[in-house]
């Protein structure tokens, strides 16, 4: 072989190398019967499995009675294989909208058997990658519910396009193995001044505002919560206090927690549930 020749194919060998030292990894292939939860990362383009899923018992979410049967039979059909909706849980803070979905998921899992449904968190940052994650879902045995928490968009955020097309408009769809569930505090997903804005400056006001509305009509659900009532507020601290088996007269844990909810300014789950920690605390008490 020529010396020239040689060492051309040393330098297309070493440049090949190269490239393949630059160009990402093959993402591993998920094993989704590992665990009942994951959390898509859209940079490294894979599943990260959740050992453990932060959530409460759904006999502890308290005031939800409505909602959670609602959510509850949507899920189980889902996981039975019949037709069910994309659900959007909107309103009041700290009302348990994420709770319920992470509780349902477990409810009908351990109605149904783990391996039969999975729970796939995907975060708000990460919603245009959102078609990517559905494509290695598509095919699979499983079927799954893909979460996002408090789901919302900016005025100059243009990724709620892909999010339309999944739910609803685009050539594959959603696939049928795959239901999308989303907490919001807004019940459009866009701010009001957004769609003010939008109504203020289009030569058709209507149809500029009716792209963003859109949007929250592809999901077939609506779920609605609601700032709670003091007496909703209070059987929500009861209930907390004697699962975990708290212990402390019922007069003075009213009186604890209404002072509680006065200094935060709201009452909710979130802050009912933020006292019960403080009391856990005090008394010494692990909650587990």
């Amino acid at each position: 072989m020529p010396k020239n020749s040689h060492s051309l194919e040393t330098t297309l060998l070493r440049i090949a190398e190269a490239l393949d030292r630059l160009s990402p990894a093959e993402p591993p292939v998920p094993d989704f019967e590992a665990t009942e939860a994951f959390i898509w990362h859209a940079e490294e383009n894979r599943f990260l499995p959740v050992a453990h899923v932060n959530r409460m018992p759904i006999a502890l979410l308290k005031s939800v009675d409505r909602m959670r049967d609602t959510l509850l039979a949507n899920t189980e059909n889902f996981a039975r294989g019949r037709p069910a909706n994309n659900a959007l849980l909107w309103g009041a803070r700290g009302m348990g909208k994420s709770s319920l979905v992470k509780a349902v998921h477990a409810e009908v899992a351990a109605r149904l058997g783990k391996a039969a449904l999975k729970l796939i968190e995907i975060h708000r940052e990460d919603i245009s990658s959102l078609p990517r994650c559905l494509s290695h879902l598509r095919d699979r045995p499983q079927r799954f519910i893909v979460f996002c928490d408090d789901l919302s968009f900016d005025a100059d955020d243009t990724s709620y396009k892909s999010l339309k097309a999944v739910l609803e408009g685009g050539i594959e769809g959603r696939p049928e193995n795959v239901v999308f569930y989303a907490t919001s505090n807004r019940r459009h997903l866009m701010p009001r001044e957004m769609m003010e804005n939008e109504r203020a400056t289009a030569i058709n006001p209507g149809d500029a505002v009716e792209e963003k509305v859109s949007l929250s009509d592809r999901f077939g659900l609506w779920i609605g919560f609601h700032n709670c009532s003091q007496a909703d507020y209070l059987d929500m601290v009861t209930g907390y206090a004697e699962h975990y088996k708290l212990k402390l007269p019922p007069e003075r844990l009213r009186a604890e927690a209404l002072e509680w909810a006065m200094t935060r300014g709201s009452r909710s789950g979130r802050v009912a549930w933020q006292y019960i920690q403080d009391l856990a605390g005090r008394l010494g008490q692990r909650l587990g």
